[in-house]
């Protein structure tokens, strides 16, 4: 089960009209490291190219794929290329994921291989399935190809452009990456399902007991820490697993930490069953133009899932930004509260303005996206959003925490969604473990109605699209 004979399904995303001779070396070198793998080489290109080796040529592509019939691409731009060809992609990818098993996903190609390889590896693929991208942009921002999702990007060092012996030796090391990673993927598959019924054991691949654990969704951040840590242990310690499963799933709320749980919540087969999003500091970066923002949608996944859920504020005391030279000018001209919280993160401390505006953007997704507001509750630390603005913190600033914690209860007045008002500080174990509790008995109160609840969430994941 899971052996070096048995055959791997690859798939290989590039451009043949450009790359055709590092793309057969790269498929070369990945049956050298697995004989018996089936190889598909997809042709994204924008013109077509002919060769035995490409399984699915450019203009199959586009016949197939594509909803206009117009298959010769050679009058338009680069970028309306880049788009059709991204759209043909991603409904392949979606097809053959559908209706074989597929074990990886690898491609190559500059900036705009990349980011037409990457969109449609993010669009049509769902978490854990392995997907790699050779690149030469894979230095740097690479925050729009990756996004939310698992897909690896691993640096070309020199162009994509004819063979070398630098270019050849990346290659060769991405062709025994993506087998590697593809042996793993079908180990845990054949594991699934040969072995599902069979007690769960600890260190096994698998935990088999998984379909009845409950997955819990957390958010953290380095000022929040100490209460993660400690629902963490709470929610799997002995007196909690007598009665309860549960497996945790911590988020580091950096902005792309945000959005990777809410789109884990409507994830197959993976999916989390509630959410404590104790760290909302992403929220303050959306208002207050910081640089971890999630953007204009969160809170909205699990509230529209219908899970139970229990929110907090922690660290919507901060603003986050790069270095202190990134910081823009204006907060210096005003002489905003700045704190250094490492050489790379420099921070700004919310005013009541922003904390006004932060309540009203938690109380406005709740009231209008939660389809279970009895299962939803947000508690207030009054004693502090953080490490930092507890009493006698660099962070401490009591008006504006007031002007958070009434905006969050006027807003939510009349929604059916509890707001609890806690005088202990983020971070204190005895807060910690209350959390943890009120989301074991929302958890245990949504049971007597879950099969309602499953419904709504199935409609939600029709409504983005099903692949997550």
């Amino acid at each position: 089960m899971g052996d070096t004979t048995t055959p791997l399904s690859i798939v290989i995303l590039g451009t043949c009209d450009t790359k055709l001779l590092e793309l057969l070396y790269l498929r070369s070198q990945i049956l050298s490291h697995a004989e018996a793998s089936s190889i598909i080489l997809i042709d994204v290109g924008k013109s077509p190219a002919s060769h035995p080796a490409v399984s699915i040529p450019q203009n199959v592509l586009l016949t197939k794929y594509r909803s206009s019939s117009q298959s010769d691409l050679s009058t338009f731009h680069r970028s309306e290329v880049i788009h059709i060809m991204t759209e043909c992609a991603t409904a392949c990818l979606q097809d053959l994921y559908s209706t074989a098993p597929i074990h990886g996903v690898i491609a190559l190609g500059g900036s705009g291989g990349t980011s037409l390889s990457s969109a449609a590896m993010r669009c049509a693929l769902p978490f854990l399935i392995p997907k790699l991208i050779v690149s030469t942009v894979a230095s740097g921002d690479t925050g729009s190809f990756v996004g939310e999702t698992d897909i690896t990007l691993m640096y070309s060092i020199v162009d994509i452009a004819g063979s070398n012996s630098i270019l050849d030796s990346v290659l060769d090391n991405a062709a025994g990456a993506i087998v590697g990673m593809a042996r793993a993927y079908q180990k845990r598959q054949l594991v699934s399902k040969h072995t599902n019924t069979a007690p769960s054991t600890p260190g096994s691949p698998l935990k088999q007991t998984r379909e009845k654990r409950r997955r819990i969704g957390l958010t953290m951040f380095g000022v929040t820490t100490p209460c993660v840590d400690t629902i963490r242990r709470h929610l799997t310690s002995p007196s909690t697993s007598k009665s309860h499963d549960f497996e945790i799933f911590t988020f580091h709320a950096t902005g792309h930490g945000g959005l990777a749980m809410e789109r884990l919540i409507f994830a197959n087969p993976c999916g989390l069953d509630a959410v404590i999003d104790l760290t909302t500091s992403e929220i303050a970066d959306e208002i207050a133009g910081g640089v971890m923002s999630a953007g204009p949608s969160r809170l909205e996944a699990a509230a529209k899932a219908g899970i139970p859920q229990v929110i907090s504020l922690g660290a919507c005391d901060v603003i986050n930004f790069g270095p202190r030279h990134t910081l823009p000018r204006r907060f210096v001209d005003d002489q905003r509260n700045i704190y250094e919280h490492n050489s790379s993160v420099t921070c700004v401390r919310t005013n009541k303005e922003e904390c006004k505006r932060i309540g009203e953007f938690v109380a406005g997704k709740l009231r209008e996206h939660c389809t279970r507001p009895e299962l939803v509750e947000v508690v207030v630390p009054e004693g502090g959003l953080s490490a930092i603005s507890k009493r006698g913190g660099v962070y401490d600033d009591r008006e504006a925490d007031e002007v958070l914690f009434a905006s969050v209860e006027e807003g939510l007045k009349g929604s059916g969604v509890r707001v609890v008002r806690d005088e202990r500080d983020v971070n204190d174990e005895g807060f910690a473990r209350a959390v943890a509790e009120r989301l074991v008995r929302l958890i245990e109160k949504g049971e007597s109605h879950e099969p309602e609840v499953k419904s709504e969430r199935l409609e939600v994941m029709a409504e983005y699209g099903g692949t997550w």
